[in-house]
């Protein structure tokens, strides 16, 4: 079995296409950015201690910084989990908690990806508390 982060390592590059489809704030034909989940750890990583961003605000973000229109919401999903879970077995290393991607700054307990959490939900609450973001 692969480990979170065997997935955040990766190798690949990101590339910008046209939306294949029209879902939800992603219309058919606008330049989307596909990310590799390394450019989303690194762009949580840039999120300063107590600032927020929710994940449609990461997608556009990211979009802007690739010379898109949009990010691709499915891949951020998935590449959400993998800086989590990644970020977890670091963790439980030893790493320390300064040294790991601050997802919960994205992720809060309205996010999919946080109810998909192996680890659970607790853990994101404890450290938004800590940062004095909302629940």
């Amino acid at each position: 079995m692969m480990r979170w982060n065997d997935r955040l390592s990766t190798p690949g590059s990101h590339s910008v296409k046209a939306t294949p489809r029209t879902v939800a704030d992603v219309v058919e034909g606008q330049p989307m950015l596909v990310p590799t989940a390394r450019q989303v750890d690194e762009f949580i990583r840039s999120i300063p201690e107590g600032v927020e961003m929710d994940a449609r605000a990461l997608r556009t973000a990211l979009a802007i910084e690739h010379g898109a229109e949009v990010t691709c919401p499915v891949t951020i999903g998935y590449h959400l989990r993998t800086v989590a879970e990644a970020a977890n077995e670091d963790l439980q290393r030893g790493i320390t908690l300064s040294d790991v991607a601050p997802f919960w700054r994205v992720l809060d307990a309205k996010t999919p990806t946080t109810k998909k959490l192996s680890f659970g939900a607790e853990f994101v609450a404890a450290q938004r508390k800590r940062e004095g973001l909302k629940p």
